[in-house]
C-alpha cells in the first residue's frame, strides 16, 4: 500500500464544495449522535517565535443522509456510510509574512484508515480548513436563515469571504453580497472576483449586517457589528481564540445562539469573552449545531428573529473535508502516491 500526497492544488480541485458541505453537516450530526470522537485541541505555545501549534485529532462515522430535494438546494441527494479519522497539524504565526514571507497559517492533515491506522494521505491542510469552515457556515445557514434569504453581507474581504459565498451559494439563492472591509482595495478586489456570480458592491458595516445573512471573518477584539436586520442569521468566524470578539454584547444576548461546540466557543468562540464576563451564560447557548441537525433542538422557528452561529471550527469538519478529498482525487488518480511506511 501507498500514501497519497495531495497538494494544495490538489486538494482544491478535489473538494466541490458541494460535497464538502455535504460530509461537513455528516460530521456534526455524528457528533450530535455520539458517533465521532474528538479530543479537545491541543496548544503548543512558542511565544519566542511569536506563534504557536495546534494539533487537532478526531474520528468519525458518517451515516448516508437523505435529503428531499428543494428548489433552493442543489447539494447531492445521498450518501453513503463512511468512517474516517486523521489529524490536522496547524500553526499561527501572526509575524510570518513580515519577517519570513510565509503564511501565517499553515496546516498539514494525515488522513488514515481508522480499521488498520495505514496513513492513506498527507495533504495540504491549510485549503481544506478554508472549505471546511465555509461548508460549517453553509450548514448552519441552511438550518438557521430564513428560506428565501437572497443577501449576504460579509464583514472582511480575505480568503475566507470567498470560502463564505462559494458556500452559502449552495443552500440559498443569493442574488446580492455586500462586503465591508478596513482595506478598501481588497474589498473592491473582492466584488470584481465574485460579480459574475452574484451583484455585488462594496458597502459599510451596517449595510452588510442588514442582510438576510451575515458572516464575520475578521480577527478583532473588540465588536465592529453592534445591529443587523430583524430576521439576519450571522456565521461568527472570526473569533478563534480568547479575546477576539466581533459582535455586540446586546446583539448576543437578545439572538438565539447556536455553537459548533459548547467548550470550545466559551473557551476562545465568539461568546468567549460576554461569557468570560457573566454577560452570557450556559442557558443563552441553544443548542450545538449538530443537535438541530439531529433534530434534538429546533433549527429556525416563525419566532426567531436573530440567530447566530458561533464557529471556532473542530477537527470533525477537517476529517470530513480530507475523506472528501481523499476519496475523489484516488478515484481521478490525481495526487503522488509514494511508499512512506517502506511497505512495499
Amino acid at each position: 500500500m501507498e500514501t497519497l500526497l495531495l497538494d494544495a492544488g490538489t486538494v482544491a480541485s478535489h473538494t466541490p464544495m458541494t460535497a464538502v458541505v455535504d460530509a461537513v453537516e455528516t460530521a456534526f450530526a455524528a457528533h450530535a449522535r455520539g458517533d465521532a470522537v474528538m479530543p479537545p485541541k491541543t496548544y503548543v505555545d512558542l511565544p519566542q517565535y511569536d506563534g504557536d501549534f495546534r494539533s487537532m485529532p478526531a474520528y468519525l462515522r458518517g451515516d448516508g443522509v437523505e435529503r428531499s430535494s428543494t428548489d433552493t438546494d442543489s447539494r447531492s441527494q445521498t450518501g453513503d456510510d463512511w468512517d474516517a479519522a486523521g489529524v490536522k497539524w496547524v500553526n499561527s504565526h501572526p509575524n510570518n509574512r513580515a519577517r519570513h514571507a510565509l503564511p501565517t497559517v499553515m496546516g498539514t492533515m494525515i488522513y488514515s484508515d481508522p480499521e488498520t491506522a495505514f496513513p492513506l494521505a498527507i495533504m495540504d491542510g491549510t485549503t481544506l480548513t478554508t472549505r471546511r469552515t465555509g461548508a460549517a457556515a453553509a450548514v448552519a445557514t441552511d438550518h438557521l436563515a430564513v428560506r428565501d434569504a437572497r443577501t449576504l453581507g460579509l464583514v472582511g474581504a480575505g480568503v475566507q469571504s470567498h470560502a463564505q459565498l462559494d458556500a452559502i451559494l449552495t443552500v440559498r439563492p443569493i442574488e446580492t453580497v455586500i462586503v465591508a472591509d478596513a482595506d478598501a482595495d481588497r474589498a473592491r478586489e473582492f466584488v470584481e472576483a465574485v460579480s459574475d456570480r452574484v451583484t455585488a458592491r462594496v458597502g459599510s458595516i451596517a449595510e452588510a449586517a442588514a442582510c438576510d445573512v451575515l458572516s464575520t471573518v475578521t480577527p478583532v477584539e473588540e465588536p465592529i457589528v453592534e445591529t443587523v436586520g430583524d430576521h439576519t442569521h450571522v456565521n461568527a468566524v472570526g473569533a478563534d481564540a480568547a479575546g477576539k470578539h466581533e459582535l455586540a454584547d446586546d446583539l448576543l444576548t437578545s439572538a438565539k445562539i447556536v455553537v459548533d461546540d459548547r467548550e470550545q466557543c466559551v473557551h476562545s468562540g465568539e461568546i468567549n469573552v460576554p461569557y468570560s464576563e457573566g454577560v452570557l451564560t450556559d442557558d443563552d447557548i441553544h443548542a450545538t449545531l449538530g443537535e438541530v441537525i439531529v433534530g434534538e433542538a429546533t433549527s429556525r422557528t416563525d419566532a426567531d428573529g436573530v440567530t447566530v452561529f458561533d464557529s471556532t471550527g473542530l477537527a470533525i469538519q477537517d476529517v470530513a473535508a480530507a475523506h472528501v478529498a481523499y476519496e475523489r482525487a484516488a478515484a481521478a488518480g490525481a495526487g503522488v502516491s509514494f511508499d512512506l511506511l517502506g511497505l512495499s
